[in-house]
């Protein structure tokens, strides 16, 4: 099989460093990438041993976390603990001159600390439209005004690009219209697809040339299709490809989360997220689903994928450059000058 192509499956894995099982299930074609969680990390030698473990094992594999700032951070100790993108978009929203480049400083620090550790993606920025409707999304939100959030979130993705890291927008389409969590339940928004496209959908619309990939949300908008995003071929084949235009990668939510148990089991799951149109499944938090996933792709000769290749980190990074960085330096003392506001 070329180099240039990856498995559909994105797993995580148990502890700080590889298990032996993990060594063997990296290996395996129908695994193309790895993410870390807060369990995974404990300083920033040990993130770059792990990663140089995996890359060890199997370099094309493409290595993610969530990076998005405030609740969700994964990678703390030894790096610059970032505010929430509301507190972003507040700080920028209370400047005269709308220093939106500083929103572009904070994506090319964010980006650059990932890849300085070895990983190659954030899945980052969230693009869902809420300010308090949302038990999940909340302060992960830019905000709940469309072109407020389409300006910052592109200024954050220039910066981002500009440190060598492909930007993956979520949850599509849209996942601050409800209070529940897809983690936790099958989640269901009511509204019309015109409330929508003249809302929820815009971030997605106009940041579609700038993104390289889209995680899908597990809600489903029952006045439109009764299947979650994940499993709709219309949310991902005649919306989001076809009206919208979208060519880079979608990724699923977490496979694992109780907002996709309605379908069945995880077999069921794999098979109607790739047949809806996601070219990357995640399976988290739940070892032998993963294990099961692998033997569903295995006997269903599921091909690999060329797209994810695309969102390999495109630039080198050191810490030892980072760190000296001048422009990394004024942005930690103006992130600092935030912390210190009422916003």
């Amino acid at each position: 099989m070329s180099k240039s192509f990856l498995g559909r499956l994105m797993l995580d894995l148990d502890g700080t460093s590889l298990t032996q099982e993990e060594n063997k299930l990296l290996l395996n074609p129908h695994v193309g990438g790895v993410i870390l969680f807060a369990r995974n990390i404990f300083s920033r030698d040990q993130v770059q041993e792990l990663c140089g473990e995996i890359r060890k094992i199997n370099p094309k594999l493409l290595i993610a976390v969530d990076q998005e700032g405030g609740r969700v951070q994964r990678l703390k100790e030894g790096y610059t603990i970032l505010p929430t993108m509301q507190k972003l978009s507040a700080f920028l929203n209370s400047d005269s001159d709308k220093n939106f480049p500083f929103a572009t400083d904070l994506g090319w620090l964010m980006a650059s600390e990932v890849i300085a550790s070895g990983l190659d993606i954030s899945f980052a920025p969230v693009l869902d439209l809420d300010d308090s409707r949302s038990s999940v999304i909340g302060d992960r939100s830019i905000g709940d005004n469309p072109d407020q959030v389409i300006a910052i979130a592109s200024a954050f993705i220039e910066g981002m690009n500009q440190a060598g890291m492909q930007a993956t927008g979520k949850h599509f389409p849209g996942h601050g219209g409800i209070f529940t969590d897809s983690h936790l339940t099958f989640s269901q928004d009511t509204r019309f697809l015109s409330e929508l496209e003249s809302h929820d959908l815009l971030p997605f619309d106009a940041l579609k040339l700038q993104l390289g990939g889209i995680m899908t949300a597990h809600i489903s908008f029952t006045n439109i299709d009764k299947e979650i995003a994940t499993f709709s071929k219309f949310w991902l084949q005649d919306i989001l490809r076809k009206k919208m235009g979208f060519t880079g990668i979608i990724f699923s939510d977490d496979l694992s989360m109780k907002g996709s148990d309605y379908v069945g089991g995880i077999e069921v799951k794999v098979g109607k997220a790739l047949e809806s149109g996601c070219n990357m499944v995640l399976i988290c938090n739940d070892r032998p689903a993963a294990i099961e996933a692998i033997n569903f792709l295995e006997k269903e000769k599921i091909s690999q994928s060329q797209k994810v290749t695309r969102l390999k980190a495109s630039e080198s990074i050191s810490w030892a450059d980072l760190e000296n960085d001048a422009r990394r330096i004024d942005i930690i003392d103006k992130l600092n000058i935030i912390k210190k506001l009422k916003l």
